[in-house]
């Protein structure tokens, strides 16, 4: 394992170092945000997929083909639908709004009473995808290192939050560039064609599973509406998601780069499923479908390349961490104690102290995450907790404010509100794992916005022609920006 060991402290080293750089580049509140809004189709790319392929995708997209076969690939394929809907319906309007979180879009649209409540469910959500993301690590660094749980959590963590704290975006945006590589060729290029081919190839995998393994609708019709629900419509609003679109160069940008990360996404789903159903052939009776990847990785790759795709497993695992960090940072800092105490900072001239207070909630928020990892157990519960709170309680009152001119301030907050209640009520019903929370949230959340809005004053015209500025893209340019650079 010498080998495999010197590809993971490389690697490691590698993002403590992007980090080190990153904080040399970001000298301005711009720029350890939103990478300046400075980011070229290529690199926009790269860094989206990265953010939207984390350990769930990984790990659990492998895992979800070993139990289901070539249907597993349904939740990973619908965050590629919600990033392609984003990136064709949206992207352009959102990159022109020029803030730096979704709560200041709901302030700009309904004249600046959404943000306080929306900022504390949208932290809510970033905190536990940082948190189920952190968990990731102790399955990986278990493989590694045979280390116990709360050492690999520290360790994989320690290290995320360092580069974040350092270079903030830029960071990030450089390192998840380096693991959008490593997870292309450690797990489509290496590890896909090495696991049909140690599972006898596609005829041998046909014959000795059942015909269901390889019905596209096997997974249940059921599953996949929750999952379209749940992870396409949560790629529309997620402040991790936004916040990576914020960093476009251009509308163009936002949206053909969108489409090709989202295209990526289609494929990465496949694969995953593909590999997952090769393991069941091998290991037809692992105690855990989550097992699967470790499993064949481990067994199967040659020194080396073992190494390198559990570098790309770590990458996966990093990046979404990453990204859910800085924006459960951002939120917590500009949308909730900002606000609180009564401080919003605009001035060039306050943009360096930006930096600072920002770069501490990174840290805060980053060592709050690794402790509640440590002391939670369950990831699914976790993770399916922080999506229906995102989407029962933000998704009516964000896709409103863009597409119904009639919806009012009043009716967004009633939304939030009722939305998120209803959803936190019903997880404890019906049990936080079940379909019916974010089904009857969301049917709540629609009724309220829309009832509430109707029977309340219109928004402000002023309001609205201001936000019909800023969507076309008129007087929002970032003060202390650089010139522009093709990255």
């Amino acid at each position: 394992m010498a080998v495999d060991y010197a590809v993971i402290v490389v690697y490691l080293a590698g993002m403590l170092a992007m980090g080190w750089w990153g904080m040399r580049r970001a000298k301005s509140k711009s720029e350890f945000l939103v990478a300046g809004r400075r980011l070229g189709p290529w690199m926009y790319s790269g860094t989206m997929a990265a953010i939207v392929l984390g350990g769930a995708s990984t790990i659990g997209g492998v895992g979800l083909g070993y139990q289901y076969g070539l249907s597993g690939a349904w939740m990973v394929f619908t965050i590629g639908l919600g990033l392609l809907a984003l990136s064709v319906f949206f992207s352009a309007r959102i990159a022109r709004l020029k803030v730096y979180t979704v709560s200041e879009m709901l302030d700009l649209r309904y004249g600046g009473r959404a943000g306080v409540i929306s900022g504390v469910v949208m932290w809510a959500y970033t905190l536990m995808l940082a948190v189920t993301s952190t968990i990731a690590y102790a399955t990986i660094f278990d493989v590694l290192f045979d280390v116990n749980r709360t050492v690999a959590i520290i360790l994989g963590g320690t290290i995320v939050v360092a580069y974040s704290t350092l270079g903030g975006m830029w960071s990030i945006t450089i390192t998840d560039m380096v693991q959008f590589v490593v997870k292309t060729i450690g797990v489509l290029l290496l590890l896909l064609p090495i696991a049909v081919v140690k599972a006898g190839g596609f005829s041998e995998m046909k014959a000795k599973l059942p015909t269901e393994y390889f019905d596209p609708l096997g997974i249940g019709g059921e599953t996949i509406f929750t999952y379209v629900l749940i992870y396409t419509f949560g790629m529309l609003i997620g402040q991790d998601i936004w916040q990576r679109v914020f960093t476009a160069r251009s509308d163009r940008t936002a949206r053909w780069g969108g489409t090709v990360a989202g295209t990526y996404c289609l494929v990465y789903a496949v694969a995953g499923a593909v590999i997952g159903t090769a393991a069941k052939v091998m290991y037809p009776k692992l105690p855990s479908a989550d097992a699967a990847f470790a499993t064949i990785v481990k067994d199967e790759l040659p020194v080396g390349v073992r190494g390198l795709v559990l570098a790309a497993a770590l990458a996966a695992v990093m990046s979404t961490s990453s990204g859910a960090l800085i924006a459960c940072a951002t939120v917590a800092n500009n949308d909730i104690w900002s606000r609180l105490r009564g401080v919003v900072a605009e001035e060039d001239g306050e943009e360096r102290d930006e930096v600072k207070g920002n770069r501490a909630f990174i840290l805060i928020m980053g060592v709050a995450v690794i402790v509640i990892a440590i002391a939670l157990n369950d990831v699914v519960e976790a993770l399916t907790v922080a999506y229906n709170l995102l989407v029962g309680g933000l998704l009516v009152p964000i896709l409103g404010g863009l597409l119904w001119r009639r919806g009012t301030a009043a009716g967004a907050l009633a939304a939030v509100a009722v939305g998120g209640v209803a959803v936190i009520g019903l997880m404890a019903a019906y049990g936080i794992l079940a379909n019916e929370p974010v089904y009857y949230g969301l049917i709540a959340s629609l009724a309220v916005y829309v009832v509430v809005s109707l029977a309340t004053r219109p928004t402000d015209p002023a309001v609205l022609t201001a936000w019909r500025e800023r969507l076309a893209g008129r007087g929002t340019e970032d003060p202390a920006t650089p010139d522009p650079v093709a990255v």
